[in-house]
């Protein structure tokens, strides 16, 4: 799996992490507030875009009057918490992290969260130090269903994309990273809705727990 692998790059939320029940209570709450329900359709079209990105949809779809900055605060105020203290690694993350760094294979973040809740969560899980680099999705032009992410964290870890290996749990993100010439391995995570058939093709390997490779 890890023949002529430079550098590993994960995604964080659903991948080395158990967090997309926080994003789902607070796109409750907070539709619930504004006098919306949560439509059927909402994780599929917002699961590849940006933190920015999001909000922007939001604002657009539910003609919510507050600026996209608001929109953003509240956010980041109703996951802080939960990012800083309830979310954990999945099972064999850091033991997978260690052992990368023994083999000395560069570790990098791609994220479509933000700065300070992936450090947040980061830090209070004791694994921050393991990153050599993050990049998040506002960096670049494009969410996920694009490649433009995967291919600036190669950038700076300064390796060559086909030296690289992805580690994702949703559709749109796998076929990003193998359009950007990664290999990709396939993270099962129980609020993905996307058939297993369909990711299966897009991945070099699949797994449903980090213990696997350890």
């Amino acid at each position: 799996m890890l023949s002529n692998i430079k550098g590993v790059i994960f995604d964080l939320d659903g991948t080395i992490v158990d967090s997309m029940w926080v994003w789902s209570q607070i796109d409750i709450d907070y539709l619930k507030k504004k006098g919306h329900a949560v439509p059927n359709d909402l994780k599929n079209d917002i699961e590849h875009l940006s933190f920015y990105q999001t909000a922007v949809y939001f604002k657009n779809r539910f003609k919510i009057e507050d600026s996209v900055d608001e929109i953003l605060s509240d956010w980041h105020h109703a996951a802080f918490h939960h990012y800083a203290n309830n979310v954990k690694l999945k099972s064999g993350v850091k033991t997978f992290l260690k052992y990368l760094k023994d083999n000395k294979i560069k570790i990098a973040l791609a994220t479509s969260n933000s700065i300070p809740l992936l450090e947040a969560c980061l830090k209070n899980n004791g694994v921050y130090d393991y990153f050599d680099s993050i990049t998040i999705t506002d960096e670049v032009a494009k969410g996920k269903d694009c490649p433009d992410i995967y291919l600036l964290a190669a950038k700076k870890l300064n390796i060559k994309p086909e030296y690289c290996l992805v580690f994702e749990d949703i559709l749109p993100a796998m076929k990003s990273a193998k359009k950007a010439n990664m290999r990709v391995i396939g993270i099962k995570d129980d609020l993905c809705l996307e058939p297993i058939s369909e990711i299966l093709k897009y991945c070099d390997k699949y797994i449903f727990s980090f213990t696997e490779l350890l």
